[in-house]
Parts: C-alpha cells; structure tokens; sequence
C-alpha cells in the first residue's frame, strides 16, 4: 500500500514538471524581443542618483511616515566598511606605540616618479576632450531640462515624464532649452593644497584658498607644475612618528630663500590665470566621425589616467553631497546642506572617493537610431538603455563605444512596439 502512494506521488512530481516545462517555454516564446536568448543577459543600470531633500521648509513639515520614504542614502563605499575599521584599530594601536611608522610615496610628501608623465597626459587629454566637446555639440543637438538638469542628446528630445524636481509641471513633463558644454561635462571643484601633507583648509579659509577643477588639482598634486598654482615639492621626506607628522624640511631649510615670496592662499590677486586653450592641439580632422572617435579615446584616456593616480594619491568626498577634496584628508569647511548636517556641524561626511566622484558622467537615454524623428515613448522606458552624455555624443557622431558599454546601451534588447508591450511578460 505504502509503494502504491509513493509511486503515485513520483508520478504526480513528474506531471507536474513536464507542465512546468511546457508554461515555461511558452513564456519564453512571448518573449521575443530579446535578441540573446541563448546567452545570459547583458542588461546593466547606471548608478542611482541620490535622493534630495528639498530647501522648502514648508515641504519639510511633513509626517514621519513621508520622511522615512525620502530618507536619502549615503554613497556606496569603495573600500569595504570591516576592512576600514580594521584599518583604524590598526592605526590606534600604532599611536600608542612611540616609534617611527613608515611612509612610502607620496605619503611621506614626495613624488611618484612613475606617475609624473601620467598627470601630464591626464591634463592634456581634458583640454583637448573640452575642445573636442564644443566642436561636436555645434553639429549634434544638446537639450537640457532647465528646472531639473536632466540631458537629452538627439534631434528630438525624449519624452520620459522624469522630472520631479521644486517648480516641473505636475505632468512631470521637462522644459527643454538648449544645452551647452557644462550639461554633460560638469565640472567638479577642489581647494587647491600648497602643502598637501600640510594641516586641512579650516572654515576661516574657505574664501581665500582657490577653488580648481578636481582633475587639475589631482594632476599638479602628481608632479604637473603650473606658473598660477604653486604647490610645494620637497626634497626630504616627512616621518610619522605616533601618528604625528614631522616635517624636518620645514624645522631646517636647506634654502633660506625658499618660500618667502609665495603665499599659500589668493594666488587670483597677483597672477593672471592663464587660458586653457592657449596649449589645445588641433584635432586630426574635421570631420564629425573623426571627431568622435578621437573623443571617445580621450574620454577613455583622461578616466583612465585619473584612476591610475587616484590609486596613489588619495582623493575625499562627501558621503551625502557631491563636494570633493583631492588630497590625504577632507576639509573642515562648514558647508555641507545635506543629510543630517546639524549632527555634523555642517561638516561633511568624508570617504573615500571614486572615479565617478572625480569625473561624474551625466546618465541620458540612449537612442538607438539617432536618424529617427520620433521621440522616446514614456511607457516604453524600461527597455531603453542609458549612456554618459559624452559616450553617447561621440556613439551619435559616429564613434564604437567600448564593451564596457554593451549592457548600459541594452543591445540584446529589442524596443517593442507601443501595441505589443501587452505581450511582453
């Protein structure tokens, strides 16, 4: 008796997968639009953009539920959290301890010799993508969203109903105008460091020290000298004794003249900051594919480039807003408005940085047939893919973008028509 159940039940289990094999192969007939069936899709999504509170205060009085919805998060870090407190537990026990900690390059304040041509070509390679950038937006169409900054790269703008920001339409609908440079190529400002293993820029400073574009301060901290931002290069390195810096340079200099007619701050009030596109190199041709491609393999370089120095050369952001501060540590500047900002102080939240910190890409729809004069359909978004504005400028004008691409771009997908996205599952 006991058999004949259990048989019964093998039975009934193998019925039941031969129909789930049938419903699932149905579904995957349904599914056609996907060109890479046989492989593992390729789809990948681009970074969230963080949540923003709003600077209403009226807005604000809104109920505990709400608030919790709209808490913002902190950005991802790129080291692991138990590897930094490690790190720090490390680092207290070394304090305690009266002895010498080692410093190597460019911690002890010298320079990587290896990657001093590597900041010259990072720097290089920004003016001319700049320069590259202004010539193609001449002959491609940039339209910018004037209440919420969101970018649109195409003849036509898209019609994705994505604005969410204080004064969009209740529609959602964006205010197109036309876009310019700073739309996709933002630029990310630093304090500039005369000292880089010198104390931080405190709250008293900020309106004397020069704020530069990140990239650039990454660039002379590695070995770029320019006439308008003097930085100090030493000779001798500094030792690290108990988790305090001596600096012997400093204590006994080997030049008595050595620093007595630069300041350390306010370098606008007796230099005139030289033009950047006094050293650009003229493209190879003027045609826009040869443009584009030549853009896409600066774009590639200067990412690449930065992150080889980011590697050595430390750079800090805040974890809640986008400030950044190349060097070994943050500033003490009370600026931050963003997420519980009264607990610090306004201090910001330092961590940190990433590539995407440095040289942030601004995420815009991809268009697949930029020819096509039809807008981008709201109810079809998610089988649109996404690419920094600049890779999608240079793919319109006619450059390959890399394999890195591939799964932001969503070419195994294939965009339904408006009456088959019923059948889609």
């Amino acid at each position: 008796m006991q058999q004949r159940h259990c048989q019964n039940i093998i039975n009934h289990r193998n019925i039941i997968i031969e129909c789930f094999k049938g419903s699932f192969l149905k579904t995957i007939k349904v599914i056609s639009f996907s060109t890479s069936l046989d492989q593992t899709s390729l789809c990948m999504h681009g970074p969230r953009k963080l949540p923003k509170e709003s600077n209403d205060p009226l807005k604000g009085r809104t109920s505990k539920t709400k608030r919790k919805h709209c808490k913002p998060e902190r950005k991802p870090f790129v080291t692991g959290i138990n590897e930094l407190k490690r790190r720090a537990r490390l680092e207290k026990i070394m304090r305690h301890e009266v002895h010498e900690i080692s410093l190597k390059h460019p911690e002890n304040g010298l320079l990587v010799k290896k990657l001093i041509p590597v900041a010259h070509e990072v720097y290089a390679a920004r003016i001319e993508l700049f320069d590259i950038v202004s010539r193609i937006i001449e002959r491609i169409p940039l339209h910018a969203c004037r209440v919420c900054g969101e970018v649109h790269v195409g003849l036509v703008p898209h019609g994705i109903r994505t604005c969410n920001s204080a004064g969009s339409l209740s529609s959602k609908e964006h205010s197109w105008v036309k876009g310019g440079i700073d739309n996709i190529l933002p630029v990310v400002e630093s304090f500039h460091l005369y000292d880089r293993v010198g104390r931080a820029v405190s709250h008293e400073e900020c309106l004397e020290v020069d704020r530069i574009p990140a990239v650039v301060e990454l660039c002379v901290q590695a070995g770029l000298d320019l006439p308008e931002y003097p930085t100090r290069r030493r000779v001798l390195p500094v030792y690290n004794i108990s988790g305090r810096i001596i600096d012997f340079e400093k204590r006994f200099p080997q030049d008595a003249k050595y620093g007595e007619n630069i300041k350390s701050y306010g370098f606008w009030e007796k230099i005139t900051k030289r033009k950047e596109n006094l050293s650009q190199v003229p493209p190879k041709s003027n045609s826009l594919q040869d443009l584009a491609m030549q853009g896409m393999q600066t774009w590639d370089k200067m990412r690449d480039g930065a992150l080889r120095l980011m590697q050595n050369y430390p750079v800090q952001t805040c974890g809640y807003c986008p400030e950044v501060q190349v060097g070994p540590k943050g500033h003490r500047v009370r600026l931050c408005q963003a997420f519980k900002h009264q607990m610090r102080d306004g201090q910001h939240a330092w961590q940190e940085a990433s590539i995407d910190d440095l040289v942030p890409p601004v995420y815009v729809w991809h268009v697949k047939d930029p020819q096509h004069s039809e807008p981008l359909v709201h109810s079809l978004k998610r089988y649109y893919g996404k690419l920094p504005a600049v890779v999608e400028l240079f793919w319109q004008g006619g450059a390959q973008v890399g394999e890195g691409y591939d799964g932001l771009m969503r070419e195994d997908v294939v965009v339904p028509d408006l009456n088959e996205e019923k059948l889609v599952v």
